[in-house]
C-alpha cells in the first residue's frame, strides 16, 4: 500500500441539516492513495503489492470491521494501535501512530487535493459513478489521481470516516464520504455526507486509512476536527425529542 503525505491546511466543513459551518486547521498526516483492497481486508493487514497492481477495493465493510482491521494491520507492523475496542465502544488514541480511519476533515482535505469546489477534476476522469454503467466496484487507481496522489476519493466505494454523523439525531452513526459506483453525479461531491450504523453492511461501502499521531497530550480526546467532548455537547437536547431521534448516550 502506498501513502501520500497530506500537507497541513484549513478545511471548511458544512452541515446542511443543522445549517452550520466550521473551519478546521489540520496538521500534516498520511493517507493511503487507494482504499483497502479485498485481499488486504481478508489478510487483516497490508499485503505485498507491485507497481501497477489493480486490486478491487473491499466493499460491504462494516465500520466496526474497518477499525478492527486498522488495529490488526498496526499490530502486524509493530505500530501502536490507534483504537481501544471493548464491547460496543471504540476509543481513539490520538497519540498513536498506528493505522486509523481519517476524520471527516482529513478526508475532505485529502479529497480536494489542494483544489476548491465540489471535485478535484472532471467527474468522468476521476470517478466511477452511475454514468459509467458499472454493476460493482472497479479496480483501484483506474482513473486520474488528484494533486496529492489519491485515487477514487469520489465514486467507486463510499468511504468510512471516524466521525459521528449527527450525535443528536443518529447516536453513534458514522460518516460516509465520496459516493459509490452506482451514485448519480450530484452525490459524488466532496461536500456530500452520508452515514450509517457502525454494524451496518452496505454493498458499496469500503474505507481508506490514515496514519499519524495528531496530539501529544495524554488528556486529548480527539484531533483533526473531532473530539468526543464536542460530540457529547452536540448530542444534548432540551425539551421533548423529535420523532425518530436517538441521541448519543
Amino acid at each position: 500500500m502506498q501513502f501520500s503525505r497530506i500537507p497541513p491546511g484549513l478545511v471548511r466543513l458544512t452541515d446542511a441539516r443543522r445549517g452550520t459551518e466550521r473551519h478546521v486547521a489540520l496538521i500534516s498526516f498520511w493517507l493511503s492513495t487507494v482504499t483497502v483492497s479485498t485481499t488486504d481486508l481478508t489478510a487483516g493487514r497490508f499485503t505485498e503489492t507491485t507497481p501497477g497492481d489493480c486490486s478491487l477495493p473491499a466493499a460491504g465493510v462494516k465500520w466496526r470491521e474497518a477499525v478492527t482491521w486498522c488495529n490488526s494491520a498496526s499490530e502486524h507492523e509493530g505500530l501502536q494501535p490507534a483504537y481501544l475496542i471493548g464491547g460496543d465502544t471504540v476509543q481513539w488514541n490520538p497519540r498513536a501512530e498506528g493505522y486509523r480511519l481519517p476524520t471527516e476533515a482529513e478526508w475532505v482535505h485529502g479529497s480536494l487535493g489542494g483544489s476548491t469546489g465540489p471535485r478535484h477534476g472532471p467527474l468522468d476522469q476521476i470517478a466511477w459513478t452511475e454514468e459509467d454503467g458499472t454493476t460493482g466496484p472497479q479496480p483501484s487507481a483506474g482513473k486520474d489521481a488528484n494533486a496529492y496522489g489519491l485515487f477514487d476519493t469520489l465514486g467507486n466505494v463510499w468511504e468510512w470516516c471516524w466521525d459521528r454523523l449527527d450525535p443528536a439525531r443518529y447516536g453513534d452513526y458514522r460518516v460516509l464520504k465520496g459516493g459509490g459506483w452506482a451514485d448519480p453525479r450530484w452525490s459524488c461531491r466532496v461536500g456530500v455526507r452520508r452515514g450509517n450504523a457502525p454494524d451496518a453492511i452496505v454493498d458499496d461501502v469500503g474505507f481508506r486509512v490514515a496514519r499519524g499521531a495528531v496530539s501529544l497530550s495524554k488528556i486529548a480526546d480527539g484531533g483533526q476536527g473531532w473530539s468526543e467532548h464536542a460530540d457529547r455537547q452536540r448530542a444534548k437536547l432540551d425539551g421533548p425529542l423529535p420523532v425518530g431521534w436517538t441521541p448519543l448516550k
